[in-house]
């Protein structure tokens, strides 16, 4: 073999790995296989939830959220897309689909609240303008529960905690659009408070995917769904 020849293997949950030996004579050759990028992905959605949400629900007053910008755009956006190329190198359609997507709804909510994209400027012309700011937001918010819904269905066969987390995910954003239709506070605190409990749903999924017998004293149940012998598990879910 030569110095800088490659071989692909397979591992025992069928996800490629990469070898490559004697790259670097001087140094120990190590023979590296993928990790698991699902608890990145899933914590870098869940962080700005929970933060969003607490800002909802009026937590100590806070009425001005654009502190949540650098939240989404780095966290949100930034880490669930790194998440999200690496399931696909991993072999994980849903997962690559799932956090790819995502990451581009806190991008782009994200961009929305800063000053040099123009967005929000758009809308101070008049009060005309102005009015249809929430319309707008609702419509934008209503077309990422479509999407949510696809990506429930597709979480059919996973495991418990996933679907409950797609369903809360879909439900949060459904009254979310409502509340800037409506633009009622009721309905807005409803919204957050349904935000937090996906937020901390979001936190066991990312915890229960990243506490394996390897690394931790215990594990969490996530209540896999059973296969039957034609639809064999290939690649790894939360």
């Amino acid at each position: 073999m030569s110095d800088t020849e490659f071989k692909q293997h397979e591992n025992a949950m069928d996800v490629p790995v990469l070898i490559r030996q004697d790259t670097q004579p001087a140094l120990p050759t190590y023979h590296r296989r993928f990790g698991n990028p699902a608890p990145l992905g899933v914590f870098s959605f869940g962080a700005p939830v929970f933060m969003l949400s607490m800002f909802m629900v009026g937590t100590d007053g806070v009425t001005t959220t654009n502190v949540i910008v650098g939240m989404a755009l780095i966290t949100g956006g930034f880490g669930q897309f790194c998440a999200g190329m690496w399931e696909m190198a991993c072999g994980n359609t849903f997962g690559a689909t799932l956090f790819g997507l995502f990451s581009t709804f806190w991008g782009s909510y994200g961009l929305i609240f800063i000053p040099g994209t123009g967005i929000l400027a758009a809308y101070e012309g008049s009060p005309e303008t102005a009015a249809q700011l929430h319309n707008a937001i609702g419509i934008y918010l209503s077309t990422w529960f479509i999407l949510g819904v696809l990506l429930t269905l597709g979480a059919l066969r996973t495991s418990v905690a996933m679907l409950s987390l797609a369903t809360m995910i879909c439900s949060t954003i459904l009254v979310l659009a409502v509340s800037e239709f409506t633009q009622m506070v009721s309905v807005t605190k409803a919204a957050g408070a349904m935000g937090i409990v996906t937020a901390l749903l979001t936190f066991y999924v990312g915890a229960a995917s990243l506490y394996t017998e390897e690394n931790t004293i215990f594990t969490l149940p996530t209540g896999p769904f059973k296969r039957s012998a034609a639809h064999p598990h290939h690649g790894h879910q939360a």
